[in-house]
């Protein structure tokens, strides 16, 4: 990206001390020297900002960083960078006199976790004071996608071995830096009914913050006290605390600037005084994470690394864009880091964009919506070097104004400063954007969008490159000089074949647009003509550059000259300077590496990779193995740039290397994972994270678009046995599950199914077959109502199980921890009064085991928190084996026959469970106690799940165990099946006294018969 030398390790990366589940990461153990790039990695964020993983009780030396987008501000002559923003983590926990850090004091235990699939962040810890005081603490927090203003935290102080004083303090700092400098200057700051609040305006480009944050304390009396301190206000509290008893505190945050709305403050302030507890907040925040990994979720078997790995590449993307603001766009470090200051970079359109236009499209458009913003910038440049149309800046800002550094710094004093070209040549960015816009157009069909705003972007930009090329009367060809390719080892070069290549395809895509436009929109084809001065002559260059431009390769071979005269530059064997740990450039020095044929990144082989949708010029087989075989030698794909593994790993798929493929994937997926840069504490690799999704699409599952949608021409990499994942196009939803084939390294088998928006989600019928049945003997019961008595037939499309009782036998489990809380509280259980608890609520069964004694709601909430925390602890202990007979047999026979598996739980550890019995893999959607508000015998969980899965009531058969979840199905208009004695179940349509032995088709015959 930034020409200028990587840093170089002191000593080899240490190891990360991570696990790995298909949703979760876990951090094993607290390392002082990763601090920086575990603050990374463990980034949370809801398209609005995003907050660095620090600790809420601050550590020594951190870089805390909350970023929220658009909020720039200038360092006086320097640059302008993304600001960071007021911290809303400060959370102090002193103990008996102690203030609780990790620098101090004794860590018994710890494990922080990121669970993916709800954007949640946990920390877990026993810790001993330097006094000798032994506490539990338990951390978690979240960004709300549900409400991009929201924050919350919530943390559980368990004291172990004393009772004692804990004091707690809950802040906003209102000092943060970005690295040495503070953009914020002090408005005001006080305390509200509901807590504290702050407002802040950066120095500069005066934008206003207002921060509102208010605290709660459950499980124990305790007041609250405000200080105001100035640029600091506090909430404390101090209690007593006792031995083995959890009080917990919730801190909730609420955030606008004057981006969002006119007086930030006073609408922090209201929005804060609305708010529902943490809990139902967090619920909130799942259902929103939900319908997002329904669209982009990417399923993996066979591959336990890559399976959370991808998906946590994703989520540092889904985290990092704006999803309501069509003014900003992700920066190149996402929202993660002070990487390259929040600047914008051609990463965002070619390597990002792709993920969120084949499955949030609407996001896609605000990324490009962002660059026609910024076109009055873009036209500043473009005079300000003496051409005329649009110059986008390499790297963008708010405005849209060049912000790229001149210099890139040296640490050491006596060092030479390094001038950064790349503001001032690299200009291939010109083409790269309105390739991005094209892509848009074409796999969306907007047209109105195309016609308002993304023409303007592709004309203008072509205008441009009319102003910059030079004509070469010798040659008689068209050359565009002085410039600097993707290849950045490469300063000043000539006729750089994907820069001049990109800027003819360019022109040819902006004639076709003009065409368009005077066809379809001849009002907005005219507006645009007066706007930028396009005529007749304007076109007419631009047909003439398209014909004459200059692109060095030999039609015989169809080798390809990544630059001229780069045959003539000395060869290199990088094989020969190996082992390193940096880039060749620090190696061989900024200078000398010019003189060598030595590349970056991919440039030629960029080319090609950008061509090879649409197979254009010069996009072939034989050119692909042909400059494959040239240029990836010579690649520096370790060190050089993180943009680079992911394209080659798609174009050696291609290729048949499917080995070297699969390692070059590894290296893009773990490169913040596993820190193999030695950078991951600037922030996250966003474009090596968009290529890792491209090198899972259109590498291992060789997508390609043709007129009736995308097909797959897949190649898993050894021991992945199924990819799944979904794609929108034109309007409809194509999903692909791909399986692998026995030792052959080729898919055996694949299933596609497609619907449409507008179609409620349902699949086409053709796609989704039952199976013949081949009846036997379970029970029907005609007295059942039926679910859709106009349809004789029931056209069941879908599954949904209840958990306990029928996939698998948790009652065990919940007993022992209902029975603990209860022996507790002295109150009388077992196991007959257990009984009535059977497919009840949490809430609901804890009120049936208090019968008519009185508690407060706080005391309740925590209840019903520690019996969780009593099942959480007996389920980590569940296996496979803890499956019931019959469960994975019937799961795998509907999902050979295509039909759909959702889970319909009232627990909220649901996912839980299924992760520890090892289906989730077999599970296409989960409706748990998060989904809902509403338990069974009402029917929306099993509504929720049906929606979730695509489908109607109607198509849907519920699997129960209790009376409850029977009536639940019924009310839903579902079919039910249900396991266990006639007077439990009796009320569904077919009754089974377990699914051991059970077959879809003798399921579908009853049901046929009792329709």
């Amino acid at each position: 990206m930034l020409n200028a030398p990587l840093p170089i390790p002191h000593s080899p990366l240490p190891t990360p001390h991570f696990t790995y589940t298909d949703w979760i990461l876990t951090e094993t153990q607290f390392d002082p020297e990763q601090l920086h790039s575990k603050e990374t990695v463990f980034t949370i964020g809801n398209g609005y900002l995003g907050t660095r993983g620090s600790f809420e009780e601050g550590y020594p030396h951190a870089l805390s960083g909350t970023f929220i987008h658009g909020v720039y501000d200038a360092v006086p002559v320097v640059y302008t960078e993304l600001v960071n923003c007021p911290d809303w983590l400060p959370l102090v926990v002193i103990v008996n006199g102690d203030r609780f850090r990790l620098d101090q004091g004794e860590i018994l235990r710890y494990d922080r976790q990121l669970d993916l699939h709800q954007g949640l962040l946990v920390r877990s810890l026993r810790w001993r004071s330097p006094s000798g005081k032994t506490i539990d603490i338990h951390f978690e927090r979240f960004a709300s996608l549900a409400d991009p203003h929201v924050l919350a935290l919530r943390c559980h102080l368990t004291p172990v071995d004393f009772d004692g004083f804990i004091e707690i303090q809950a802040s906003i700092n209102g000092y943060p830096e970005n690295q040495g400098f503070n953009h914020w200057e002090g408005l005001d700051q006080g305390k509200t009914d509901q807590g504290i609040w702050l407002q802040r305006s950066t120095r500069s480009s005066r934008i206003e913050l207002g921060m509102a944050v208010k605290m709660t304390i459950l499980g124990t009396e305790a007041s609250l006290q405000v200080n105001t301190a100035p640029g600091y206000p506090t909430l404390s509290t101090t209690f007593s605390a006792k031995a083995e008893q959890t009080v917990t505190i919730e801190k909730l945050v609420t955030v606008f600037t004057s981006r969002d709305i006119e007086t930030p403050v006073p609408a922090a302030q209201e929005k804060l005084a609305h708010l529902p507890d943490y809990t139902t907040l967090l619920k909130a925040n799942e259902q929103a994470w939900q319908e997002v990994w329904q669209q982009s979720d990417i399923l993996i078997e066979g591959d336990t690394t890559a399976a959370f790995a991808v998906r946590y590449n994703l989520f540092q993307l889904l985290i990092a864009a704006p999803r309501d603001d069509d003014q900003v766009s992700i920066p190149a470090k996402t929202l993660s880091g002070f990487g390259y200051r929040g600047h914008v970079f051609w990463d965002t359109e070619i390597f990002m964009l792709p993920l969120f236009l084949f499955t949030q499209p609407t996001i896609a458009r605000n990324f490009l919506s962002y660059r026609w913003h910024t076109l009055p910038g873009a036209r500043r440049k473009a005079a300000h070097y003496g051409y005329k149309g649009a110059m986008f800046a390499w790297e963008s800002a708010d405005s849209g104004d060049e912000v790229t550094p001149r210099w890139a710094l040296e640490s050491n004093f006596y060092g030479e400063d390094v001038r950064i070209w790349c503001r001032d040549r690299e200009i291939h960015i010109n083409a790269d954007i309105p390739y991005a816009v094209w892509n848009y157009w074409q796999a969306t069909g907007d047209d109105d969008w195309m016609q308002k705003r993304g023409a303007e972007i592709i004309l203008d930009a072509a205008i441009f490159w009319g102003s910059r090329v030079e004509f070469n009367p010798e040659r008689e060809k068209y050359e565009i000089r002085g410039v600097i390719g993707a290849d950045e080892y490469h300063e000043l070069v000539h006729n750089n074949a994907f820069t001049n290549r990109m800027a003819q395809w360019h022109l040819e895509k902006a004639i076709a647009v003009y065409d368009w436009l005077a066809d379809k929109f001849p009002e907005r084809a005219t507006e645009l003509e007066q706007t930028l001065k396009l005529t007749l002559e304007e076109r007419s260059h631009w047909q003439d550059i398209i014909a004459k431009i200059l692109f060095l390769y030999d039609p015989s071979t169809e080798l390809i000259e990544q630059i001229e005269g780069f045959f003539q530059l000395e060869d290199i064997n990088l094989a020969d300077y190996e082992p390193r740990d940096r880039s060749m450039q620090p190696i061989l020095g900024v200078e000398k590496i010019n003189k060598y044929q030595v590349i970056k990144q991919p440039d030629v082989l960029m080319l090609l990779y950008l061509m090879r949708e649409s197979a254009d010029f010069p996009y072939n087989k034989k050119a692909l193995q042909t400059n494959w075989d040239y240029y990836a030698p010579r690649t520096d794909i370790t060190y050089g740039s993180s943009l680079g593994p992911g394209i080659h790993a798609i174009l050696a798929s291609d290729l048949g290397k499917s080995t070297e493929a699969y390692e070059l994937f590894m290296r893009a997926l773990m490169v913040d994972l596993e820190n193999n840069r030695a950078n991951t504490s600037d922030g996250i690799h966003g474009a090596s994270a968009g290529g890792i999704w491209q090198a899972v699409i259109f590498g291992f599952g060789g997508i390609q678009f043709t007129e009736n949608g995308p097909v797959a021409n897949p190649h898993l990499p050894p021991g992945w046995t199924r990819l799944k994942f979904k794609l929108h196009w034109k309007g409809l939803w194509h999903e692909f599950d791909l399986h692998q084939g026995l030792g052959t390294g080729d898919t055996s088998t694949s299933s596609v199914h497609r619907w449409g928006l507008g179609t409620g989600g349902q699949e086409d019928n053709a796609d989704n077959q039952s199976p013949i049945p081949n009846p036997q003997s379970p029970i029907p019961n005609p007295q059942s109502p039926i679910p859709n008595p106009q349809s004789p037939i029931p056209n069941i499309k879908g599954f949904i199980f209840d958990l306990d009782g029928v996939l698998t036998d948790t009652a065990e489990v919940h007993y022992l921890a209902w029975k603990k809380l209860a022996d507790e509280e002295g109150i009388p259980f077992n196991r007959e009064a257990n009984e009535a608890l059977r497919g009840v609520s949490r809430r609901a069964s804890l009120m049936l085991i208090l019968g008519d004694r009185r508690y407060s709601e706080a005391q309740i909430q925590e209840m019903m928190e520690r019996k969780n925390r009593y099942y959480v602890e007996l389920i980590q202990n569940m296996t496979p084996k803890d499956l019931l007979p019959g469960a994975i047999a019937l799961l795998d026979e509907l999902r050979q026959a295509g039909i759909k598996i959702g889970i319909g739980s009232a627990s909220k550890n649901a996912r839980t469970v299924i992760e520890r019995l090892g289906i989730a893999d077999k599970i296409d959607a989960i409706a748990d106690g998060y989904s809902v508000e509403q338990p069974k015998p009402a029917p929306d969980l099993f509504l929720y799940a049906a929606k979730q899965l695509g489908i109607e009531p109607e198509q849907s058969v519920v699997v129960e165990d209790a009376t409850a979840g029977v009536e639940a199905a019924l009310a839903a208009g579902m079919w039910a099946v249900g396991l266990g004695p006639v007077e439990r179940v009796g009320a569904a349509h077919v009754v089974l006294p377990s699914l051991a032995g059970i077959k879809w088709a003798d399921l579908r015959e009853q049901l046929i018969r009792n329709s």
